[in-house]
């Protein structure tokens, strides 16, 4: 089955039911160990979640690694542009679930990028990132502490399907030429306008399936959550692009509020539900006129839609949601996507978890993780419906490699989010507070270091590890 490389002799596979994990107390779990700086910070994570599962279930439980291959180490091993050999995915998706350090970019090779080929190969269409903050990480924000998201990010849509052409390529003017001569002149609402000859040109496809998916992943983790953290924002684009990110945010309405019915409720629906609560005999014509505030600029055709609305709430969710039930449900809202860049720095403690499309995501993602640390305290995970794989989010950094200087903290933390996804919470939760101790203490890495009050002499990317265990009881 494989060419340069042999599994464990012992353990045994992980395995799915409706799109749930299987684990087994002895999982064989494939590792990519990463380029650049994977060289330190891969053993370094490896040390700490084997101490925590060996703490934490007394030997009842254990990790079986499998090295597995890519980026420039598989260069080495399968010749050259042999970024992502056969022996890897067939690794991957004979295990289920692995775990990955950073991995360079192809140069050559027909690659654009080897995280977007995993992703796309796998079908992992949700990116889960993180963003909590540990006491004493350095940040430049005022109050990092009251940001606690969870961005679910759709991984295999939007823009980064890589449906695109170059300016000047035959097909790309192709295209344009069929778009300005008849697609766009066959479409009133697009009016005169044209897009320019010289122009590259890309297909940014939201589909129905892909957004709900999604979602419906964002809402059964939003159930998991203490209460008051019960919540999902859909994060979208639509005021400007309503039949891509607009239609994400609608699909996902309709996804919540059919198959989450009993446990959720709209933002809008808490509104009506509310001022029900509040006055029993206000009219639905006031209701809608409370929910809306240009209300009555509005046509009398936009006012009667909103009217109606009103009155189908009331009729179908009033028993099971009114009288102050929905306070008890998982909120669910949406967010114009540049309102929520600012609104994740003012107003953070607002939210929890962030549903968004692939490029909205990327950035969103990143902004959340400068706020409480760095992309070095950033972790992520990949996940699809019989297969994860869990990642650092930082790029190689390979002037630092092989220096033992580098934080391991992504890596771990996302080892923190395997775990958590395998069901193994107790090593989980030993891993994240003694990180948390760790960072409290100043005991890190330079990257922190340089930037605390007083300064303090930084710990080797080994030497955190050892900080991280020496916390476990």
């Amino acid at each position: 089955m494989y060419d340069k490389i042999t599994p464990p002799t012992t353990g045994a596979k992980i395995s799915f039911s409706n799109t749930e994990p299987i684990v087994p107390d002895n999982p064989i779990i494939p590792f990519i160990r990463g380029d650049g700086t994977g060289i330190d910070i891969w053993p370094a994570a490896q040390k700490v979640l084997d101490a925590a599962v060996e703490v934490a279930y007394k030997g009842t439980r254990k990790i079986s690694w499998f090295k597995v291959y890519a980026g420039d180490e598989a260069c080495e091993l399968y010749g050259t542009y042999q970024y992502l050999p056969e022996d890897t995915l067939t690794a991957i998706k004979e295990y289920g679930v692995a775990i990955k350090g950073p991995l360079t970019t192809p140069i050559g090779g027909g690659i654009r990028s080897l995280n977007v080929a995993l992703r796309q190969i796998f079908d992992l269409y949700a990116c889960v990132r993180p963003c909590r903050y540990y006491a004493g990480t350095p940040s430049p924000h005022k109050n990092p502490e009251k940001l606690d998201v969870i961005v679910y990010r759709e991984n295999t849509e939007d823009i980064y399907l890589g449906i695109e052409w170059r300016q000047g390529s035959e097909i790309g003017d192709r295209l344009i030429k069929i778009l300005n001569e008849e697609l766009i002149p066959a479409t009133p609402e697009h009016g005169k306008k044209q897009i320019p000859l010289d122009s590259g040109i890309g297909i940014k496809p939201i589909s129905k399936k892909g957004s709900q998916r999604l979602v419906r992943r964002a809402m059964k983790h939003a159930l998991l959550l203490p209460k008051n953290k019960q919540m999902v924002t859909l994060v979208h684009k639509g005021n400007i692009m309503k039949y891509t990110e607009g239609a994400f945010r609608d699909w996902g309405y309709e996804l919540a509020t059919s198959e989450f019915r009993k446990e959720c409720v709209t933002e809008r629906e808490s509104w009506i539900l509310s001022n029900k609560e509040k006055n029993s005999e206000i009219s639905s014509e006031e209701n809608a006129r409370m929910i809306d505030p240009g209300y009555d600029a509005l046509t009398e055709e936009k006012k009667a839609q909103i009217v109606k609305e009103v009155e189908t709430v009331l009729n179908e969710i009033w028993s099971s949601h009114g009288n102050g039930k929905w306070k008890d449900k998982v909120m669910v809202n949406d967010r114009i996507a540049d309102s929520i860049f600012q609104q994740i720095q003012t107003r953070p403690d607002e939210y929890s978890i962030l549903a968004t499309m692939n490029l909205n995501g990327d950035y969103l993602s990143d902004a959340a993780a400068a706020i409480v640390g760095g992309l070095g305290m950033g972790p992520g995970a990949n996940i699809g419906d019989a297969c994860a794989i869990f990642e650092a989010t930082h790029g190689t950094a390979p002037k630092h490699a092989g220096l033992d200087r580098i934080n391991p903290g992504s890596v771990i933390l996302s080892g923190v989010m395997m775990l958590e996804y395998m069901g193994w919470q107790e090593a989980a939760d030993l891993i994240k507070e003694g990180l948390g101790n760790a960072i409290a203490q100043g005991e890190v890495t330079y990257d922190l270091a340089r930037l605390l009050e007083p300064p303090v002499e930084p710990l080797k990317c080994s030497e955190f590890a050892e900080a991280i265990i020496k916390q476990f009881k």
